[in-house]
């Protein structure tokens, strides 16, 4: 078998060529990564809220209270949660030491997310080409080579995406996925030991528990990447018995049973479903980088990036085809190759008109992606110091639900309170009724929303809500209709009322 100990295969240790031109496209090209990135680290100091901020802040405000045994993040039971991952449990950590506040606490996770999320992407990429330039490029095109539409999603590296998710679990898991890679490559295309087959394959666990859908992208990644480098005999003896320790610490995670994961239902495909939607107008300049990964497999049959698309493509449409849309959420394993795929080309051995065409050509998709995703500028300038036209791009975060705790709520309160509001509220220490997300763990979830949508219910009585309140230990309210029994106590953005449950 064709085995290299090199870092780089030999066809692609090719120097960045010494022509003026180059040199300025590199200085560029670094130039705007750097532009890029301070961006990102001015959003991570206003820290958008938006999504599950919530739930990560709760998650960590549990742990801060509780190590061993924090229960639910956004219901008062004691039930496991699949969001304290290694990650939440460091974080938690820091929180418990050193009594900083969970946003600050955020902060810090956000700022060593994105470090891990940047110096994975430069290892990666070294591993498939020298040229100075690419690891800049790769990293634009991460951000950039998406769509006309604007698109959001944890765990999807666009970079409206990561400003507003940045402190969220799936960054510090997708850092870790292309440390995974770059270290996996290398060792597949030379002899390792034990220790190292071992090491990867709790890294690997490691990522699974951090952000499941990551962690399924890292593995057809890694699949792609030991398939494309043709390892030796032994050394993939080595790297499948390091499976065994990372399905040892899938196995004793105490947190939650991750196996058990396998049989979430329903709740999971509906949220999903959406992913399947516009798929042009969302990841339609991706297609620039479908055309580098036919180049790449003409090259080499055994292309790990066309192999990685091909893998992600498959099951992608196979979510689509069998009604499982949590699949979905391998959408990046087709993306991140074929946008790694358009950045390589434009720096690959060949001729250099050929070469500087297609730099012309992503350069063009890249500033048409900015474009959409300008918007990201009004995380860390004022809307109205904005051009009109970014200005109209750019979506207001949250407001978040901190007057309910100046108002009086206290940490592990129960609050009875809508959908939306649920998915913020417990970042602050109180619980609610039902949760604001899909819950697998507990068991009485469907009760809960219930017993939530019947108390806001026009036609519901005075006596039934009341019953309703009592049931689930709920000491507040926030918005509704009044009653004598509760007592008007603040008013927060848009009009919403906090309502304090007479004894």
């Amino acid at each position: 078998m064709h085995t290299t100990t090199s870092d780089t295969a030999p066809e692609q240790r090719t120097a960045a060529p010494r022509h003026p031109v180059a040199r300025a496209g590199r200085i560029s090209a670094q130039g705007a990564a750097a532009l890029v990135l301070v961006l990102l680290l001015l959003v991570v100091v206003r820290l958008p809220w938006a999504g599950d901020l919530g739930m990560h802040a709760a998650t960590v405000e549990r742990l801060r209270h509780g190590l061993l045994h924090p229960g639910n993040p956004l219901i008062d039971a004691d039930t496991p949660s699949p969001y304290y991952s290694p990650w939440t449990l460091l974080l938690g950590i820091v929180a418990k030491l050193t009594g900083l506040s969970v946003f600050v606490v955020l902060r810090l996770g956000a700022l060593a997310g994105l470090a891990l999320l940047v110096t994975g992407v430069h290892r990666y990429v070294r591993t498939l080409t020298a040229h100075r330039a690419a690891p800049a490029l790769a990293l634009l095109s991460l951000l950039f080579l998406w769509g006309p539409a604007l698109f959001s999603w944890s765990g999807f590296l666009g970079l409206n995406s990561l400003a507003l998710t940045v402190s969220y679990p799936s960054v510090c898991a997708l850092g870790l996925t292309f440390h995974f890679w770059a270290w996996l490559t290398r060792a597949a295309r030379g002899p390792i030991g034990w220790g190292a087959g071992a090491g990867l394959g709790v890294l690997w666990a490691v990522i699974l528990l951090c952000h499941q859908f990551t962690g399924v992208v890292a593995t057809l990644g890694g699949l792609a990447m030991v398939a494309g480098a043709r390892p030796a005999r032994a050394t993939l003896l080595r790297l499948g018995t390091g499976l065994l320790p990372g399905l040892l610490v899938l196995w004793l995670w105490p947190y939650y049973d991750f196996f058990a994961l396998f049989s979430a239902g329903g709740d999971l495909e509906a949220v999903h479903r959406s992913l399947y939607r516009d798929l042009a107008g969302r990841f339609g300049y991706v297609l620039l980088g479908v055309v580098a990964l036919g180049f790449r497999l003409r090259r080499d049959r055994r292309d790990p990036l066309a192999l990685f698309f091909a893998l992600g493509v498959l099951m992608v449409a196979a979510g689509g085809l069998t009604g499982h849309y949590s699949w979905g959420r391998a959408l990046p394993a087709a993306l991140i190759p074929a946008q790694l795929a358009a950045a390589l080309q434009a720096v690959s051995a060949g001729r250099w008109a050929l070469r500087r065409g297609w730099a012309c050509v992503l350069l063009v998709a890249l500033v048409a992606g900015a474009w959409t995703q300008a918007g990201t500028l009004g995380y860390v300038v004022r809307r109205d110091a904005l051009p009109g036209a970014v200005a109209a791009k750019y979506r207001e975060p949250w407001a978040g639900y901190q007057w309910i705790v100046r108002a009086g709520v206290r940490y592990g309160d129960v609050v009875m309170a809508r959908r939306f509001p649920a998915r913020q509220i417990p970042a602050y220490g109180p619980y609610t009724v039902a949760p604001g997300y899909p819950d697998v763990f507990l068991p009485d979830a469907d009760r809960r929303e219930a017993a939530m949508k019947r108390y806001f219910e026009a036609g519901t009585g005075d006596g039934e809500r009341r019953a309703i309140l009592r049931a689930y230990g709920a000491r507040w309210v926030v918005g509704g209709a009044p009653a004598p029994w509760l007592h008007k106590t603040a008013v927060g953005p848009r009009g919403q009322v906090l309502y304090r449950v007479a004894p």
